[in-house]
């Protein structure tokens, strides 16, 4: 073996090199990400269900129309998401007539009865940078109360009986589909919600106006 590796002046580097080695161990350990973190544990799935407009044309024949958009049909917090990419021609003004008036369905969808089916509508121009927005420019998140309301405002191309959707709802996307290049809708019912605990002390985030 060779004298080097018995000298004590190599053994000397050796220590120095532990110690700096724990110190910067020691100082790792202080970054935030390294701190333990929450136990967390699986949700609970149910099996992926049948979609598209097929699947939900048969449910609503083996069903019918009044179940399939009645307000206590698989009741549950659910949100309808829109994103708009808009035709190079389309002008401003065109854009925010088409948001007042997507906003304001709020107000205008209606049942029957006078009852309102839609929650809430949020919208906002994409601003990530992630690059993966596939050109899409504007979404509209609509929330309801169950899916027989989603479906009742949806209306076609599912249900095409005017007597169980939303006319107003038929009218705007008639006047909306000429400015419109793209259209995606994404649809799901809330199964999990998780929030930090500072949030829950229901201070409110407010919008940028």
């Amino acid at each position: 073996m060779s004298s080097i590796w018995k000298s004590p002046r190599f053994a000397l580097s050796l220590g120095g090199l532990a110690l700096a080695a724990m110190v910067v161990f020691s100082q790792a350990k202080a970054d935030p990400y390294s701190l333990p973190i929450a136990s967390y544990g699986p949700v609970n799935l149910p099996p992926p269900p049948a979609v598209g407009t097929m699947a939900a044309r048969q449910l609503l024949a083996q069903i019918g129309a009044a179940q399939f958009t009645s307000p206590t049909w698989h009741p549950g917090l659910l949100r309808h998401i829109v994103m708009f990419r808009y035709k190079a021609k389309t002008t401003l003004a065109e854009r925010s007539e088409i948001t007042g008036r997507f906003l304001h369905l709020t107000q205008d969808t209606r049942r029957s009865d006078g009852s309102h089916p839609v929650v809430s509508i949020e919208t906002g121009m994409q601003n990530s940078g992630e690059g993966v927005d596939d050109g899409l420019e504007q979404a509209f998140i609509v929330t309801f109360r169950s899916e027989g309301d989603r479906n009742f405002y949806v209306g076609k191309p599912v249900v095409t009986d005017p007597a169980f959707f939303d006319p107003a709802h038929e009218a705007f996307k008639e006047f909306a589909a000429p400015y419109l290049e793209k259209v995606t809708v994404f649809d799901f019912d809330v199964l999990a919600q998780a929030v930090p605990p500072a949030a829950k002390s229901g201070k409110k985030i407010r919008s940028r106006r």
